[in-house]
């Protein structure tokens, strides 16, 4: 008797101290959290590493440690952490990838875990980019709009007006100006589109494009209206008709563009906001090169856009030490190191405010007056997005930039067979 009563003791005191382990708290009661950061440039590395060791040098009761991910395989590497019990305590990632996990149970609500003052801070376009259903699953802090970076030198001899935010270019006059700096084998843009379907999207905003659109019943539908083949059909005729876009750069990442700009083949290539750190680490000693805003269309400037983002995982057992350090992290000074680090915009007003920001130089203020036009990206919270875009559009819209297939069979392609991958995550 004594032993068949003993044996189940020393099994449940084996079990329960197994689990003491995995909660993230030592026999000390100091609470340990997971950092899981996706920084990858040298500067933003540093930024956030720093940052960690200020929290733990005024927090000896929670610690942080720093892991280092890669966006490369941001997705699949969170959701086999998730389903194994695994996951980082805190989670970086952009706001367009955080819907299935979501609306899986993967993230923690954060509506009642994060301070008034950081609620506050960030607009409401910010807040829309996290929300789902009626919860938030995310803090934005970083962002950036699409610019052009243009040969300074070549637009200045040219004598073509120079768009500001104040005056932008219309999609139209763009595509005059690019056919009017082109010739004798050189181009007036290179589009870097080997991922066409972001880019596409979240400039068709400001022609007032939408594609996807939510019913009563909540369910969404890709519909290809007129209003979101302004852009498409922009760099379609750019690249096909007035061949004043590089055709094979098309196909290529944003990085691969530069060699070229830098060469004096382009005269302007539309990048994310962050790319500036690349130009100035890799440009000729001498070009000379300026950020404009991008072109303007019925709504003006508005762009989407899909913001870093850091969540909380639900299965996490301190998310309110989580929270806190969150806050820290994204206190207006810490943000806006963060944002020079990455070389992107602060989300927070506070530290958009910062003389930092405002700077001519690197193009910095111009980016800074395009922060107010910044809105959800059309996807947002459209679950299926990654299928539709990896499946349909992106090899669609690959085929209509090269000339392969006209406006009318992308238009097909895309409410066809996108809608078709859409409803099996919509039943």
């Amino acid at each position: 008797m004594r032993t068949r009563v003993l044996l189940p003791l020393v099994v449940l005191a084996l079990l329960l101290a197994g689990c003491s382990g995995d909660d993230g708290g030592g026999t000390d009661g100091r609470v340990t959290l997971r950092f899981q950061s996706l920084a990858w440039q040298e500067e933003s590395v540093e930024a956030n590493q720093e940052l960690v060791k200020e929290w733990n040098a005024a927090h000896p009761d929670v610690k942080v440690e720093y892991v280092q991910g890669s966006w490369d395989s941001v997705h699949d590497q969170l959701l086999t952490s998730f389903e194994g019990g695994e996951a980082p305590d805190i989670i970086h990632d952009a706001s367009d990838d955080l819907a299935d996990f979501a609306y899986g149970g993967y993230l923690a609500d954060l509506t009642d875990l994060l301070p008034e003052r950081l609620k506050s801070d960030i607009p409401q376009r910010g807040w829309d980019t996290t929300t789902f259903g009626d919860g938030i699953y995310g803090v934005p802090f970083l962002q950036e709009p699409r610019v052009l970076i243009a040969n300074a030198k070549w637009l200045k001899e040219s004598g073509v007006r120079i768009p500001t935010p104040q005056r932008p270019w219309s999609w139209p006059e763009f595509r005059r100006i690019t056919e009017q700096l082109s010739g004798d084998g050189k181009y007036g843009v290179a589009w870097p589109l080997k991922e066409p379907v972001s880019a596409t999207l979240n400039l068709s905003l400001s022609a007032g494009g939408q594609l996807f659109h939510r019913g009563a019943d909540g369910k969404v539908t890709v519909r290809f209206q007129k209003a979101d083949e302004v852009v498409p059909r922009t760099v379609h005729d750019q690249a096909n008709t007035d061949h004043s876009a590089s055709p094979t750069t098309l196909g290529s990442g944003g990085s691969d563009t530069l060699p070229g700009f830098f060469g004096g083949k382009y005269a302007m290539v539309p990048l994310g906001f962050s790319y500036r750190q690349q130009i100035v680490q890799q440009a000729p000693k001498g070009f000379q090169w300026q950020v404009l805003p991008a072109p303007a269309g019925t709504d003006g400037l508005t762009q989407g856009v899909s913001p870093q983002t850091l969540s909380i995982a639900e299965d996490s057992p301190h998310q309110k030490e989580a929270a806190r350090f969150i806050d820290f992290l994204l206190r207006p000074r810490n943000m806006v190191r963060l944002a020079l680090g990455d070389w992107m915009l602060p989300t927070g007003t506070q530290a958009l405010q910062d003389p930092a920001l405002h700077t001519a130089k690197d193009g910095w203020a111009t980016g800074t007056a395009l922060a107010a036009h910044l809105r959800s990206a059309p996807a947002q919270s459209v679950r299926g997005y990654p299928e539709w875009k990896d499946k349909v559009a992106t090899p669609a819209l690959q085929e209509y930039y090269s000339g392969a297939i006209d406006l009318g069979e992308l238009r097909e392609r895309l409410e066809r067979d996108g809608n078709l991958v859409l409803a099996r995550y919509q039943r």
